[in-house]
């Protein structure tokens, strides 16, 4: 089938020309682009013009096979500011999409959202809450969840109240090249499997990058995760989360990366410092969080960790107080805290099928000269030790992540495991 091209023209080049917004009038420029969104058809090409488009009102679509695509994340903005209908910017419920070069900016709840999706790319899109951290602005950014091959790349996330960069209960997924500043958390990984994240920036948010399993959603058992290359650092911006997220509101301002509930996680080549709470953290759910589990399906525990080869430097340097667990922390710690935490907590399984001192298989080595701190929270915190030692070990590589949208070779991921 022939691609259908679409071409949304603006009219106000005369303020374009001046170096103003290109602002088409709401109704007409949302009712166009509305319509085309309900009629596109497999192989449509919905082509948005340079300029700055205010909505009031969420855009979506549901046909299979559509790209949208502007003129720059910089010069093609959709404007949500004072939104009066819906939550998403635009929300997203078909296969085969693409999604590249326009920005969405200030919409009430999350910028671009795409649901159960197959075969999905986003690329070159910037979605930002331009006012800054703040609790009233949408939690997510860029948001795929229950999708399967999924690609995200060269991509812009500001100012989300919980994660820029989200990818959930979803399958077979490459985020890279990205970059996250002033939300909450810069990318999460939750609940999803087979997820490649490398070449990405997590600077100047509350935490950088959270690889975890929560209870009590429709997909469990999130594993097999690789993080590499990626720059993590700075990420000192107070946690702007409103309580009514939930465990965002928890995460410690100053946290690089943290694993909690997941196995099977490789991170490596990775640049991580200056992460004021830690660097990073691997912790087990109930240690992080005290509320109970419901959900039989669920495992709180965390192993088969693989942290190797990274740069890792200069965290828990003034950690977040504002939290009282950070403080008990501090005091097992004796008022410091390390570039590495570590919980020290087994699933009771495995502790009654293996020996020796490490029997999680958490292997932490080549990773420059960091501090480190084993808070023996299953000892309830009387004994913790700051000796790598029994961390000192390899797992098995992880292999890469192989998606339609990325052919093999073109990523230049390298093997992890030695």
């Amino acid at each position: 089938m022939k691609n259908r091209l679409i071409v949304l023209t603006a009219l106000c080049g005369f303020a374009l020309a001046l170096g103003g917004c290109n602002r088409q009038p709401a109704p007409t420029m949302q009712k166009r682009l509305q319509e085309q969104l309900i009629s596109a058809k497999a192989g449509t090409v919905i082509e948005l013009p340079e300029g700055k488009f205010q909505l009031d009102r969420t855009l979506s679509l549901t046909a299979d096979g559509v790209t949208i695509r502007g003129k720059g994340m910089d010069k093609t903005i959709l404007s949500f500011a004072g939104q009066k209908e819906g939550a998403q910017g635009l929300l997203v419920k078909a296969n085969d999409f693409t999604a590249e070069d326009f920005a969405i900016e200030d919409s009430v709840g999350d910028g671009l959202t795409v649901q159960s999706g197959n075969n999905i790319i986003i690329r070159r899109v910037r979605v930002e809450w331009t006012r800054g951290p703040n609790a009233a602005n949408g939690p997510y950014a860029i948001y795929p969840t229950e999708c399967k091959n999924v690609l995200v790349e060269d991509s812009v996330a500001k100012g989300a109240a919980d994660a820029g960069f989200y990818i959930g209960q979803s399958d077979s997924v490459v985020m890279r090249r990205n970059r996250s500043e002033y939300n909450v958390d810069g990318y999460e990984v939750e609940n999803a499997q087979n997820v490649d994240v490398y070449d990405n920036i997590a600077a100047h948010n509350a935490g950088g990058i959270g690889v975890f399993n929560l209870p009590d959603l429709p997909k469990q058992g999130g594993q097999h995760v690789r993080v590499f290359r990626n720059q993590v650092y700075e990420n000192n911006t107070p946690n702007f989360a409103p309580k009514s997220l939930g465990p965002i509101y928890y995460l410690p301002t100053g946290t690089g990366v943290y694993i909690m509930a997941i196995h099977d996680v490789e991170e490596f080549q990775n640049k991580i410092h200056d992460n004021n709470t830690t660097n990073v953290y691997v912790i087990d759910y109930q240690t992080a969080l005290s509320d109970p589990i419901k959900d039989q399906r669920f495992r709180p525990f965390t192993d088969h960790i693989y942290l190797h080869d990274n740069e890792i430097s200069g965290g828990g340097k003034s950690p977040d107080v504002r939290l009282d667990g950070v403080k008990a922390l501090m005091q097992v710690g004796g008022g410091a805290l390390a570039d590495i935490l570590y919980d020290g907590v087994v699933d009771p399984k495995i502790m009654a099928a293996k020996k020796g001192r490490n029997p999680a298989e958490v292997c932490l080595v080549n990773n420059g000269s960091p501090t480190f701190l084993n808070l023996d929270a299953a000892g309830d915190f009387k004994h913790p030790k700051r000796d790598l030692k029994n961390y000192e070990c390899a797992l098995p590589a992880l292999e890469a992540v192989k998606i339609p949208q990325v052919t093999e070779g073109s990523d230049k991921a390298p093997a992890g495991g030695q």
